[in-house]
């Protein structure tokens, strides 16, 4: 039996993204993802924040870098990936990405903004009908 390497992050973009074109035709996106959790110690709201580095591959890389900014709210869903690498001083470095395979943009559409930003999936905001008064609500309950 195969394990599991599943994320779901839903966060707030620290940088523009970085889009690179490579020669055999891929793209590649890069940035860091912030998500914040909170709780209380000693009576007090603690806030904290953790930094994913997310890497993006192929079609979803150039969706990311049409409509992707600082600050843009996403859910992504990918795997861990680790990696290692000798600098030019022969010194071991490590790091943690997320490989992510899937993406839905939270923020809505910017009303006259064209370029930055577009509505998608659950997180599209939907005009709700306001409930009647508690004058007009009746009694007569259909069950």
């Amino acid at each position: 039996m195969s394990g599991v390497n599943k994320v779901i992050l839903v966060g707030n973009v620290g940088k523009d993204p970085e889009v690179r074109y490579l020669d055999n035709k891929m793209v590649v996106a890069k940035f860091s993802l912030a998500t914040s959790d909170s709780f209380k110690k000693d009576g007090q709201k603690v806030d904290t924040t953790e930094w994913h580095n997310i890497v993006i591959w192929n079609k979803l890389a150039e969706i990311v870098e049409k409509y992707v900014r600082k600050g843009s709210k996403l859910y992504l869903e990918g795997r861990i990936k680790s990696r290692t690498w000798e600098d030019k001083d022969g010194k071991k470095n490590y790091a943690t990405d997320i490989v992510c395979d899937q993406m839905t943009m939270l923020d809505s559409k910017k009303s006259g903004d064209d370029s930055s930003y577009m509505s998608s999936g659950p997180a599209a905001r939907t005009q709700e009908t306001p409930l009647p008064a508690a004058s007009e609500q009746t009694d007569d309950l259909p069950f």
